[in-house]
């Protein structure tokens, strides 16, 4: 193809991508009830999957406290948009997210003509394993990280008189922004394997700099998760046991 049909060929690319979060979005705007009372407000129920474990677990192991009975909060629209507007954002912010596997598989026939077999092949792998992480990284954020900062943050009190009362923004972009980093995060070892690969880092130089690279992730948890310890470290961990197999696994690969 001539740089003319390129460009166009380009443009269709965004334009389906575009078109698949619009068409999805607007299906998740339509199932209302399914979005918000299934998924969104999930956490905010002692039903929730995850409490339901944590309450066998408790039983099992004998500790009352992991026994969720009631999530100590309620959620509030203080805006007279509130509601309609939060509606609007979350259809689109999760269109984006079930699109995520489509606009990759977009990427991957754009670039697809201008590969080797041997390329496209490792290509393809890699796309799968993209997807593989973004999804897992997800499921990890909503099932795991999400509902635990939830029942710290709605059980965290000054005082006995001070009751939470959490607006729906700040409730839906908190599960949202904490689903949609941790599917992001798990990209990690695909950005570190292709540094690796191209010899920016090596594992001597990540062994050399273990210290100042635990440091800096803690940081960046602290930075992208809302204010408490439970959910900087269940994000901080996962990249540290990231950061770590990352360095074995490229000495197992060079031998």
């Amino acid at each position: 193809m001539t740089f003319l049909e390129h460009l166009e060929y380009l443009r269709w690319t965004i334009i389906r991508s575009l078109l698949s979060i619009l068409i999805l979005s607007f299906i998740f705007f339509l199932s209302k009830k399914f979005i918000f009372n299934k998924i969104i407000l999930g956490p905010s129920y002692p039903e929730f999957w995850t409490y339901k474990m944590l309450y066998k677990i408790g039983i099992f192991i004998n500790k009352p406290s992991l026994c969720i009975k009631k999530i100590n909060f309620t959620i509030q629209s203080r805006y007279m948009t509130g509601q309609f507007s939060i509606h609007i954002i979350s259809s689109f912010i999760i269109g984006i997210a079930s699109s995520f596997p489509y606009i990759i598989w977009e990427i991957w026939k754009f670039i697809c003509p201008g590969l080797n077999e041997k390329e496209k092949k490792k290509i393809y792998k890699i796309i799968i394993f993209i997807n593989i992480l973004f999804i897992t990284g997800a499921l990890f954020g909503y099932y795991i990280i999400t509902p635990l900062t939830i029942n710290f943050l709605s059980n965290y009190q000054l005082d006995v008189s001070i009751i939470n009362e959490f607006d729906i923004t700040s409730y839906v972009s908190t599960i949202l922004t904490l689903t949609l980093i941790s599917g992001i995060i798990a990209q990690t070892p695909i950005i570190i394997y292709y540094l690796m690969k191209h010899k920016i880092i090596t594992p001597k130089i990540m062994k050399k700099y273990r210290k100042q690279s635990i440091v800096m992730i803690l940081f960046i948890s602290a930075i992208i998760t809302p204010p408490d310890i439970i959910s900087q470290l269940l994000i901080g961990i996962p990249l540290i046991i990231m950061y770590e197999i990352s360095i074995i696994a490229f000495k197992t690969m060079k031998n």
